[in-house]
């Protein structure tokens, strides 16, 4: 096996070109390092992006923040002005392991390791985060839910990487939350997680709104009903109970020893309430 580390994204995407057998990038190395060691995988490369600066960042784009794909969970959580505007994306994110492990993982690693409990990934889906994604044509930006397309498995083709996680500008009174059930108080796999993302006018009423759903398929869910349920209401009972409906209807999750079908189905249900109210709250509706 050889370890690479390039300073550019254009010289890491031509060493993807370019090397023979399997790659794997590594960012933060929390998953990669775990499967190699446990034999899981054997690369015959490993590129190591974090000595590329741009992937070291976060950085505003206009009114989008770019998140760096070797930036830690750790430093994200001590960016003050990210955190007030997306305070669910960060959170989603710290779930990632223990506080060790977040001075290592990363949201683009997270999103590329592909599994369908990804802390992070549903927050991402809620935000309408973008991938830049680098490739021998240059650059560009897909909606995060387009990346993972089976348990462990991306779009991304030969060559191509991701860059960044892209979260968009917010309009006032917005927010976001992100809640998941694990059977531990901590340091778990989601069992069901949820991510909400709304905007609510003066007067209360929710305006626009996101909402996905993690460990409920083989991909991270948007659920356009959950969100239509929220839209041009003010969250009141029959809002959350429409938009819990919604939620539980879109779940079509597996049996395992860590929850049963009918129980994440009505996880479902309770976190998107939850995870709503909570949201409302950050945008600034105590109602």
């Amino acid at each position: 096996m050889q370890y690479l580390a390039p300073t550019t994204v254009t010289e890491a995407v031509n060493l993807l070109r370019d090397q023979r057998g399997e790659s794997r990038i590594l960012a933060g190395g929390t998953d990669l390092l775990v499967r190699m060691k446990s034999d899981m995988v054997d690369p015959d490369t490993v590129i190591d992006i974090k000595r590329i600066d741009a992937m070291r960042q976060i950085t505003k784009e206009g009114d989008t923040w770019r998140i760096g794909a070797a930036v830690s969970g750790a430093e994200m959580a001590e960016h003050a002005a990210l955190v007030a505007d997306w305070p669910g994306v960060v959170e989603a994110t710290n779930l990632i392991g223990s506080t060790q492990v977040q001075g290592r993982c990363t949201m683009a690693g997270n999103l590329c390791n592909a599994s369908p409990a990804a802390d992070s990934v549903p927050a991402m889906v809620a935000a309408g985060a973008l991938a830049r994604v680098a490739g021998r044509d240059g650059t560009r930006d897909v909606p995060v839910q387009d990346i993972p397309v089976s348990p462990g498995k991306t779009s991304l083709a030969k060559a191509e990487l991701v860059e960044a996680i892209l979260l968009p500008a917010r309009p006032a009174r917005s927010a976001d939350a992100y809640l998941r059930f694990i059977p531990r108080t901590e340091m778990d796999i989601a069992v069901v997680g949820c991510a909400v993302s709304l905007t609510l006018d003066d007067a209360g009423l929710c305006t626009d709104a996101r909402v996905s759903l993690g460990a409920v398929a083989p991909t991270v869910l948007l659920v356009p009903d959950a969100a239509t349920a929220l839209i041009g209401t003010s969250l009141d009972d029959a809002a959350l109970d429409a938009l819990a409906a919604a939620c539980s209807a879109a779940a079509k999750p597996i049996d395992d020893k860590r929850g049963t079908v009918e129980f994440r189905v009505h996880v479902a249900g309770v976190l998107a309430k939850r995870a709503a109210l909570a949201a409302k709250k950050r945008a600034g509706d105590t109602a």
